[in-house]
């Protein structure tokens, strides 16, 4: 934006986008000229292991501006959406009593859909049936737990996410109703849209493309490989925190399966290919957010 002056100082600021398309800078741009607190979110910019690779903002920036629920959590904890409403709770909690304007910014559309729409209050997964969906996932693919749901959660599902697929399985397993009833008995969001200024931000595929390679290129100097190095001996490829966008390339690199060339090249067409899904997804569920170009 080449003008704050939209912006409204006295309510909290919701800013989506897909990844590299300068959220957080636009997030500093308005703390910097208004104030405010920037809070994360990002469901991999929650991880401690993952600040190059889930292009964290950097120590000065966290320096300059509070920001919080970045790099808070550890891998092999828990972590969900509801998580990350219950931590949001008390800082929304503190503005209303007078705190610092939350500018919350992040490009994973469920925490933003569960923040201005509501999530769902779904009992948690028991491990036994945890543990029985990852078996069927690695022995007979996502898709036979896809065909198990019912007709309207199929209907609202991502079919070629395997994990979203098993989360949907794993509910109807788990509570006898389809994660569309679940969805459709939500309670009210935490952040009305009517309560905040929630900005999408539209950024061209090509001007994006480009960021992308150029942003990639940029980690792997400034020590993306070290980063994945220090966690492999931990690693695993379906955890949650093991999702960061280059994390398995750069870990088949380190093990030789395939040379740094080739784990660049799969790391770059890997984001963005995510962020053309974003922006689809943006562009489906983010109708009512003020669409704003890229800063």
């Amino acid at each position: 934006m080449d003008d704050l002056g939209t912006i409204v100082p006295d309510r909290p600021v919701v800013i989506g986008g897909p990844t590299a398309c300068g959220k957080s800078a636009l997030a500093l741009r308005i703390a910097r000229t208004q104030g405010g607190v920037i809070v994360n979110a990002d469901a991999l910019q929650i991880w401690s292991c993952w600040r190059i690779l889930s292009a964290r903002p950097s120590p000065q920036d966290e320096a300059d501006i509070p920001h919080l629920l970045y790099g808070h959590k550890h891998p092999g904890d828990a972590y969900s959406v509801g998580h990350w409403l219950r931590d949001l709770a008390p800082i929304l909690a503190a503005f209303k009593n007078g705190g610092p304007r939350p500018i919350i910014i992040g490009g994973t559309g469920l925490y933003l859909s569960a923040l201005t729409e509501g999530l769902a209050d779904i009992p948690p997964t028991p491990a036994a049936i945890r543990q029985e969906a990852d078996a069927i996932r690695d022995r007979d693919g996502h898709l036979v737990m896809a065909q198990a749901l019912d007709p309207q959660t199929a209907a609202r599902v991502d079919l070629k996410n395997p994990m979203r697929v098993q989360r949907a399985w794993e509910v109807q397993r788990a509570t006898g109703r389809g994660l569309a009833h679940w969805q459709d008995d939500t309670p009210p969001p935490l952040l009305p849209l009517d309560h905040c200024q929630a900005l999408v931000i539209d950024a061209d595929r090509d001007w994006l493309a480009t960021r992308i390679d150029r942003r990639f290129d940029i980690m792997l100097k400034t020590g993306a490989v070290e980063e994945v190095q220090q966690i492999l001996p931990i690693w695993d490829r379906d955890a949650l925190w093991a999702k960061a966008i280059g994390a398995p390339e750069i870990v088949a690199m380190l093990r030789g399966e395939i040379s740094a060339s080739t784990a660049r090249e799969q790391a770059q067409a890997a984001t963005r290919q995510y962020a053309k899904r974003q922006r689809t997804w943006f562009r489906a569920r983010l109708k009512k957010w003020q669409k704003i170009p890229r800063p």
